[in-house]
């Protein structure tokens, strides 16, 4: 009987929990995103708009398109690879908002491997 109570417990603390995603307040603006590789702190900016993403990463400047899903989930793929691997496409989810920031998830589109990054607007 305890654990019966237990469970039912957990599942009514954790039903209440509601993430918030409010993605179409991200889907344009300027944003950053930083990532840790090796022990160096890489810094990514990006512009959106609704149809273009524009990255700026270590002085260059590539343009994706990007191809909305729903209203938190879209595939950016760059317009002029230079290699096999920037052909590839990649799906983007975003999991959480909170205030500027949002969290997400990524992968090559046909992969199973998920990264998850967070990302700033700042304009």
């Amino acid at each position: 009987m305890r654990f019966l109570f237990l469970f039912l417990l957990c599942l009514f603390c954790t039903s209440c929990y509601n993430v918030e995603r409010n993605c179409e307040a991200f889907k344009t603006g300027t944003f950053e995103f930083e990532t840790l590789v090796g022990t160096e702190l890489l810094k990514t900016t990006f512009v959106r708009n609704d149809s273009i993403e524009i990255d700026y990463f270590r002085g260059k400047a590539d343009t994706s398109s990007v191809r909305w899903i729903n209203d938190c989930e879209y595939i950016v793929k760059q317009l002029n690879p230079k290699n096999k691997e920037e052909e590839k496409a990649i799906h983007m989810k975003i999991l959480k908002t909170e205030g500027d920031t949002y969290t997400f998830e990524y992968k090559v589109v046909g992969a199973s491997q998920k990264q998850k990054g967070t990302a700033k607007k700042i304009n």
